[in-house]
């Protein structure tokens, strides 16, 4: 995976007609600058306005994925969201001056053959990749629903489908690389069964539809007058029922495109959440309205988890520097893992270790490949709750603390030189016996790298 930020080249468009709406449009994407994002832009509208690609914003499912911001609508967004994060473009501006990206035939491959015609160029800027933490689960029991997202230094995704149908019968797809997604994803067409056509086509959808940027199922025996009425409806001469169960001798592409078409659609609808993702996610029968619950479900935990970050402005002065931490604590140089406290009271601290090339450590822990030490971190979250615990005695210089126990802890990403560890520790009930049990984490850039619950005792010197 890329691991930083991307834009295209060049402004490039794509013409056609909207699936649902039926109305010819232009689609035009955008060079965007650094932490851009993706955004859609209404031209055709008064004041030309912007709408996020954010989950937030979604205000519709019906067969597809409908976002609305600013008083615009773009309809069915989530095969061109796909070919995006596909390509791992992070930043684009995508003006379109009709209601619906064009549907072309019904996959995301126009794009991205269009957007990597374009061109993607390297910004100087890191990817927000927001790494799942836990495991997290969606459940709809009425539709047989079931989505998870595990933890992954990755972006994996596996996709069952089985609607109990002799034609499709029970389908796998998987993606294990993004980088495979234009290769394997991408030309997998939308489909539906034939008897949602009439439904579709009395509930004004599908107005754009066409025999050529849609798969039809047919999984029951169909009558001439049925075929004739089809071909009215689609204005074709004839419509015919190809031995597989697809109509009008349309070839898949691949025996299980269906079910990599689904898959292609959880990546559009999970590009929602706004940040780039690692996780391995695992969807059994999925559809538009599970995808973006669980969409919202991850950006409630990406948020909650940017809530626990602490805010370290480095303009400010420390509540304790360098000097004052060496009078309360008797580590020295090489261990003393700590640069300054931003935060104290009597429940929570926080702090600062600057991570360093010039780390005596790294002579030895891998060189050619300098990483922090997962233990090293531990000990330097350990001296910043030292100094929480120590902050409860009037004479802190009189006290050692000892760990007791470390439970749980878990890494999440590799710490390097250059990064600044910000940890923080709470204290998870009140100090007794001079026994403390601590919860601490640390991030770099607000991206959480590890977490733990530590268990430490504070003992007089003199004892």
């Amino acid at each position: 995976m890329n691991i930083k930020q991307h834009t295209i080249k060049k402004p490039v468009t794509v013409s056609g007609v909207g699936l649902h709406t039926g109305v010819e449009a232009n689609m035009t994407f955008l060079p965007a600058k650094p932490n851009h994002g993706i955004k859609f832009q209404r031209v055709d509208l008064e004041n030309e306005p912007i709408v996020d690609a954010d989950v937030d914003n979604v205000v519709d499912l019906s067969r597809g994925t409908t976002i609305e911001q600013n008083g615009a609508r773009i309809n069915t967004v989530e095969h061109t969201l796909a070919a995006l994060v596909g390509l791992q473009i992070d930043n684009v501006l995508i003006q379109l001056d009709g209601p619906e990206p064009p549907i072309m035939d019904g996959s995301s491959k126009v794009y991205i053959d269009s957007l990597a015609e374009a061109g993607t160029e390297e910004q100087n800027a890191l990817r927000n990749f927001f790494e799942v933490p836990e495991s997290i689960f969606y459940r709809d029991k009425s539709r047989d629903v079931e989505i998870a997202a595990l933890p992954l230094d990755d972006y994996r995704l596996t996709v069952m489908v089985d609607y109990n149908s002799p034609v499709l019968g029970s389908q796998h797809a998987s993606l294990n690389d993004i980088n495979q997604f234009s290769k394997e994803i991408a030309s997998c067409r939308t489909f539906c069964f034939l008897h949602e056509l009439e439904m579709l086509h009395k509930n004004n959808l599908i107005k754009g539809g066409d025999l050529n940027n849609a798969i039809v199922v047919v999984d029951r025996v169909v009558e001439d007058h049925e075929l004739d009425n089809l071909a009215k409806l689609f204005n074709k001469e004839k419509v015919e029922v190809k031995k597989e169960g697809i109509l009008n001798n349309v070839e898949l592409r691949y025996k299980n495109e269906p079910a990599r078409h689904k898959l292609l659609d959880v990546v559009g609808d999970l590009a929602l959440v706004g940040r780039p993702l690692k996780a391995q996610i695992l969807a059994a029968r999925p559809g538009h309205a599970a995808n973006v619950a669980f969409a919202k479900k991850l950006k409630k935990m990406m948020e909650e988890q940017n809530n626990n970050v602490p805010q370290y402005n480095p303009k400010l002065p420390p509540v304790l520097d360098i000097n004052q931490i060496s009078n309360i604590l008797p580590h020295r140089y090489p261990f003393l893992l700590i640069d300054k406290i931003f935060h104290l009271d009597e429940e929570t601290v926080a702090g600062v270790k600057n991570v360093t090339m010039n780390e005596p450590f790294f002579q030895g822990h891998f060189p050619g490949n300098p990483v922090m030490p997962g233990v090293l971190q531990v000990e330097a979250m350990a001296q910043i709750g030292g100094i929480l615990v120590l902050n409860t005695v009037p004479d802190p210089e009189n006290y050692w603390t000892y760990f007791l126990g470390i439970e749980s802890f878990r890494f999440r990403r590799m710490v390097l030189p250059g990064d600044s560890l910000v940890i923080r520790c709470e204290l998870l009930a009140p100090i007794k016996r001079g026994i403390a049990k601590m919860k601490g984490q640390a991030y770099v850039g607000g991206n959480l790298v590890c977490e733990g619950t530590m268990t430490a005792s504070i003992v007089r010197k003199d004892s």
